[in-house]
């Protein structure tokens, strides 16, 4: 009997171990709360993030231990990756966004349209768009695919308007320093982002290359969100099947 519950302990202390390396240098899983990200993230998708994609950070590592600076190996993001990050002004929150632009580059919005390094990102209008976000609230927008110059090529991803006006709309010409990114959500008019530079303890900023915890990769599990957890037997009807293996681009 004790060699079967020395066996059994045995097992599940290095199933245990594999799980946390997995989920330290390979893949972990994170679940999106709000409607920042539509239409690429719904409210209620449970994505799978690459943790190796940018190098290692002590963000990769459990609890964020203060053991090391910068990332090994420096590996630099793609313009047009999203990517799970820390929050600049509370590292205990993870956000996702997708990287517009990266050191040396000058972003600008004006009259809701993206400007990279003086010129305009194309976006191709695709109709109108009805969105849902965190707060039951209903959106009415217009889509449009917008094609942002990304390496090594175009990363065509769509975006959600609202409106061309607003400070978000208008912004002054930044100019990312060196060691950051600068991140947007899809949802342009509906994401608290890097467009926002002042004090207020909501005010994302330019991000810290470091701040990178991976890259989001694909869809695992998705499910509406409209009734409490509690009440589970609604869960049957809420799961969307068809964004099962969904590939985030």
């Amino acid at each position: 009997m004790k060699a079967e519950w020395f066996e059994t302990i045995r097992t599940m202390a290095a199933l245990l171990i594999v799980l946390t390396l997995f989920r330290t240098f390979l893949f972990a899983p994170f679940s999106i709360p709000s409607g920042s990200m539509i239409p690429t993230l719904q409210v209620g998708d449970f994505i799978w993030v690459s943790k190796y994609s940018y190098g290692y950070s002590r963000f990769s590592l459990p609890f964020s231990p203060d053991l090391f600076r910068g990332r090994i190996p420096d590996v630099l993001p793609h313009r047009g990756d999203v990517a799970v990050f820390r929050f600049t002004k509370n590292t205990s929150i993870d956000y996702v966004k997708r990287i517009v632009g990266l050191p040396g580059d000058r972003i600008q919005v004006r009259d809701g349209h993206l400007f990279l390094n003086g010129s305009e990102v194309p976006c191709r209008p695709e109709g109108n768009y009805v969105a849902i976000d965190e707060r039951q609230t209903r959106m009415e927008g217009d889509l449009c695919q917008e094609a942002l110059p990304g390496t090594p090529g175009t990363v065509r991803h769509d975006v959600l308007k609202l409106t061309d006006q607003g400070m978000q709309n208008n912004t002054p010409e930044y100019v990312v320093p060196p060691g950051h990114f600068f991140a947007m959500g899809d949802n342009r008019d509906d994401s608290a982002d890097s467009r926002f530079m002042g004090d207020d303890p909501e005010d994302l900023g330019f991000v810290p290359i470091e701040n990178l915890v991976g890259h989001a990769q694909i869809v695992f599990f998705s499910f509406d969100m409209k009734h409490p957890v509690w009440q589970f037997w609604y869960l049957p009807t809420e799961i969307r099947w068809n964004r099962f293996f969904h590939v985030i681009r």
